[in-house]
């Protein structure tokens, strides 16, 4: 009986070695705490709740330190009063259990904050306030606490969407991996700007090649830079569309590759925005979220950086918001906002094609999915 018992405890450390935490932003509706915490074992593609931290202001966006011990969200739920804006939060993080600890918040400086970056080197975190058209940057104390602002601007200008392009809207501000550049997507005037990085004083200064402009109508959302630092992808939420770029890692510079390439089935009639884009870690294919069509479209990746769309996978739920290609390149997951699920997929590395795992979590109103 004890080498019973010796084997199943060494048995589910073992388990409990491989698990990973994720951590889940959300929208404060339909009965959501704020952040949630899940542990995904890679060996099976199970999810397990773990525990949540209370946050009413909606922690949609989230990111982690690297090393760790410490979680960042946007809260996008605006402040009372005449000088309205959304907050930055931040948390100690237990690398163990992924519990979180409320540290500080500041002001977001602007309505509708939606993502937040965290450089490589830990001590400065980036945010994109949507409804204010405007990026800030933080310092990052030792502690993990927030700082103050290095920098910020305010966009200018309108695209020719009058509905939904009235002013500019900061979507995203994504780091390269060398950590040299941040790319802005501004949703409102159809531009991409390229900002290098001080990592000593955590200022931004416009690139050599500082802006391009896309296709008229097509909003730019989010971007993901190939593995190989050579191509660059952006989602273009309101076109579904994928637009595509050479990038020169040593200067950051982005040039139009060709057509933008169509995301949805020839036959689809109904209304769809992008949402989230990511290449697999070997560079090989690309997925981008379809709130509508409810699915991830699957491309490959050629040598040159074009893309071929070659399927889409239905998410098992309704707009999925943000995903995640497992560091291993074996899963998918993905955050399915208005059917309160986190999905779980298998991922062929050879074909890039998913398959259901049959593995999910009751999280509600998730947008943002990070693990470490």
């Amino acid at each position: 009986m004890t080498r019973l018992l010796t084997f199943v405890l060494a048995s589910f450390l073992s388990l409990s070695a491989t698990a990973q935490l994720l951590h889940v932003g959300t929208y404060t509706v339909r009965g959501s705490e704020g952040i949630y915490t899940l542990r995904f074992d890679p060996k099976t593609g199970k999810l397990t709740p773990l525990s949540s931290v209370r946050n009413q202001k909606s922690p949609s966006f989230v990111a982690i330190r690297p090393g760790g011990k410490f979680l960042y969200a946007v809260n996008e739920a605006d402040n009372a009063g005449a000088t309205r804006a959304g907050a930055v939060s931040a948390y100690t993080r237990d690398p163990k259990t992924g519990a979180l600890t409320f540290i500080n918040e500041t002001s977001a400086f602007g309505r509708g904050p939606c993502h937040i970056s965290v450089d490589k080197t830990g001590r400065w975190a980036v945010i994109s306030n949507y409804t204010s058209g405007s990026w800030r940057v933080y310092g990052i104390n030792a502690d993990g606490s927030l700082g103050a602002l290095t920098d910020s601007l305010s966009f200018s200008g309108k695209g020719v969407n009058q509905s939904r392009q009235e002013g500019p809207h900061v979507h995203s501000a994504t780091i390269s991996a060398d950590n040299r550049f941040v790319y802005i997507a501004d949703l409102g005037t159809d531009k991409l700007h390229t900002y290098a990085l001080n990592t000593k004083t955590g200022k931004l200064t416009p690139a050599t090649t500082p802006v391009v402009t896309v296709q008229p109508g097509s909003g730019p959302r989010h971007v993901a830079i190939h593995p190989n630092g050579r191509f660059l992808y952006l989602a273009e939420e309101m076109t579904s569309s994928v637009a595509v770029f050479s990038r020169n890692p040593q200067t950051g510079a982005l040039s139009l590759m060709g057509d933008r390439v169509a995301s949805l089935p020839a036959d689809f009639t109904g209304d769809n925005t992008h949402a989230d884009i990511h290449t697999d870690p070997a560079g090989k294919h690309l997925y981008v979220s379809n709130r509508g069509h409810n699915s991830l479209s699957i491309f490959a990746i050629a040598a040159d950086g074009t893309l071929k769309l070659i399927g889409h996978q239905p998410v098992k739920g309704a707009k999925p918001r943000n995903f995640m290609v497992h560091p291993s390149g074996q899963y998918v997951l993905v955050a399915n906002q208005d059917t309160d699920n986190v999905v779980v997929f298998r991922r062929d590395p050879k074909t890039g094609l998913l398959t259901d795992t049959g593995e999910q979590a009751s999280v509600p109103s998730p947008v943002c999915l990070k693990m470490e």
